[in-house]
């Protein structure tokens, strides 16, 4: 059995797309083949310092505060000292630990803090191979702008991608960024994925029946839908403000929490479709299938997006699809206006144009034949590409055995 030191800023409970991937992969691996330590920080005091699920280790370091959901915007000082000083405790955390268990290998989830762990071990064990992961669809420059302190020390921050053995990127887009830094080793492109059984299967009526009365959902309602973190860059906005351009019987359903929350609420009310715009909260991703399956169209118009595990789930439980041509999604997805000869899996509309995502949303009401061939394609391409354990193997057989070659 071969032990992994995974170096991430979060893991469980608290995921995001790119901790819901790295939970999802090591939870297909042979525990007979790998066990996984992840160090990562611990924010609430009732988590355990460390824990065992199956295969992975979880070890858990820093100060705590009282929270449950992670908003950069509004973290108490003690989980924002903590992120600060993780890459020297997660190196130290992580010394230990390789005295311990003599890694195969070492696993960065971002080119953040924990990338800097990572770094810090690698210059330490320059011959343990060094895997970097990247999930992040910000350019280098809007990197630089919401990290002004990152200018000062960019040449130090590239060593977190040069001094990699191998890049794993989630998108096409996300490997032209590591391209533009200067990366030249080994660069491999693995998508994230969904559950596609989960999100496929049926659901009984009188569940769905149950959701949709609490949710107000009347014969002729047509329901938008998205679940995203609550900030301005998934665009959210501008599918509120779509909604004066659809008849009243189109609703929008939100599902998440962030620190925008209260800005989407005001321009709800400022557009006068307040009565329309659903919040529901967050969701816990186990039970994401339901509000997929009450729902008409999924709609999030992103400003940046690495990959967008969301869509693929859309895909996978049969909802058909409108977003922006940002980032990874124009891997996956196909609009018939923009690419004639290939079958469709959605509809693009522009960034920042209300009008457009109205457009797009009234074309699906519009032409239930359309509809129908889009959904068909997007589900078998979620199926045929994007489920979990296709994209496991992928890492066994793309990633893992590359790096641990002529290491026993």
């Amino acid at each position: 059995m071969k032990r992994v030191l995974v170096f991430s800023l979060a893991y469980h409970p608290f995921v995001g797309g790119a901790e819901l991937a790295l939970e999802e992969i090591l939870g297909r691996m042979n525990p007979q083949d790998y066990h996984f330590d992840i160090v990562t920080l611990r924010f609430n005091p009732t988590f355990p310092k460390k824990e065992e699920k199956g295969n992975v280790t979880i070890h858990r370091i820093g100060f705590t505060a009282d929270i449950w959901h992670v908003s950069e915007r509004s973290l108490p000082w003690q989980i924002r000292f903590s992120k600060f000083l993780f890459p020297v405790l997660s190196f130290l955390k992580a010394s230990v630990l390789h005295r311990k268990n003599a890694y195969a290998f070492i696993w960065a989830m971002m080119a953040n803090q924990a990338g800097f762990g990572a770094l810090f071990f690698k210059y330490a064990n320059p011959d343990i191979p060094y895997l970097l992961e990247l999930q992040d669809g910000n350019t280098l420059e809007e990197v630089k702008k919401r990290r002004p302190l990152l200018r000062m020390i960019w040449p130090f921050y590239r060593q977190i991608y040069l001094k990699a053995d191998m890049i794993k990127v989630i998108s096409s887009f996300i490997k032209g960024l590591v391209s533009e830094i200067g990366y030249e080793k080994r660069l491999v492109v693995i998508p994230n994925a969904v559950d596609t059984r989960r999100f496929s299967e049926p659901i009984s009526e009188e569940a769905l029946l149950f959701l949709k009365e609490a949710l107000g959902k009347r014969m002729g309602d047509v329901f938008l839908f998205t679940a995203s973190r609550l900030v301005l860059s998934r665009g959210v906005e501008d599918v509120i403000r779509a909604l004066r351009h659809l008849p009243e019987n189109v609703k929008f359903l939100i599902a998440g929490e962030g620190d925008d929350k209260e800005k989407l609420a005001a321009i709800a009310q400022e557009e006068g479709v307040s009565v329309r715009v659903k919040f529901v909260g967050h969701i816990e991703h186990n039970n994401l299938p339901i509000y997929f399956k009450i729902s008409d169209i999924f709609v999030r118009p992103s400003l940046v997006e690495g990959l967008g595990s969301a869509f693929i789930e859309a895909f996978a439980a049969g909802l058909p699809v409108v977003a922006t041509p940002v980032g990874g999604i124009p891997d996956f997805l196909s609009d018939p206006d923009r690419s004639p000869d290939t079958e469709p899996t959605g509809l693009f509309c522009n960034v920042h144009d209300p009008e457009s995502v109205a457009r797009a949303v009234k074309k699906y009401m519009e032409d239930p034949v359309l509809t129908a061939r889009i959904v068909k394609n997007a589900k078998e391409l979620a199926v045929q590409k994007y489920d979990w354990n296709l994209i496991a193997n992928d890492m066994r057989e793309k990633v893992f055995a590359p790096l641990m070659k002529g290491r026993g």
